[in-house]
């Protein structure tokens, strides 16, 4: 009799368990830090929670940067109209985000949260992440 309310439950606390994982967008990055980088795309990892971006970026000295930028989940792009294909390795893109609170990460590449990326295209395209707003 108790069985089935007991197993729902438990079930659905089950199925919780990855959301306590996640992180929110405060905890990780910095809104009051934005960042905007113009480089070369090297890497783009299409995977869950977030799509990751990876760009070689020379500052004014013409010494290469690499940078990490963290994007919406891969559903969450498809559904903003990325196609897997819109972004590949070479492309010359510019993007827009906000700086990592702990900007250079173990491995010594700088780390930030992308608002929007505009394609080799022209196209200004919504990265997805949170606690943002499509750009203008």
């Amino acid at each position: 009799m108790f069985r089935r309310p007991f197993f729902a439950g438990l079930f659905l606390l089950i199925g919780a368990t990855p959301l306590l994982a996640h992180h929110s967008f405060a905890a990780e990055f910095d809104n009051k830090q934005p960042v905007q980088v113009k480089g070369v795309v090297t890497k783009i990892d299409w995977m869950n929670p977030h799509t990751w971006v990876y760009v070689d970026v020379k500052d004014e000295a013409g010494v290469v940067q690499k940078w990490q930028f963290e994007t919406g989940a891969p559903n969450e792009l498809v559904r903003r109209g990325w196609k897997m294909d819109d972004l590949k390795v070479g492309d010359q893109v510019s993007i827009d985000g906000f700086k990592a609170k702990k900007l250079i990460s173990n491995t010594g590449v700088r780390t930030g949260n992308a608002r929007s990326i505009t394609l080799p295209s022209g196209l200004k395209v919504f990265a997805g992440s949170a606690n943002q707003v499509d750009p203008q």
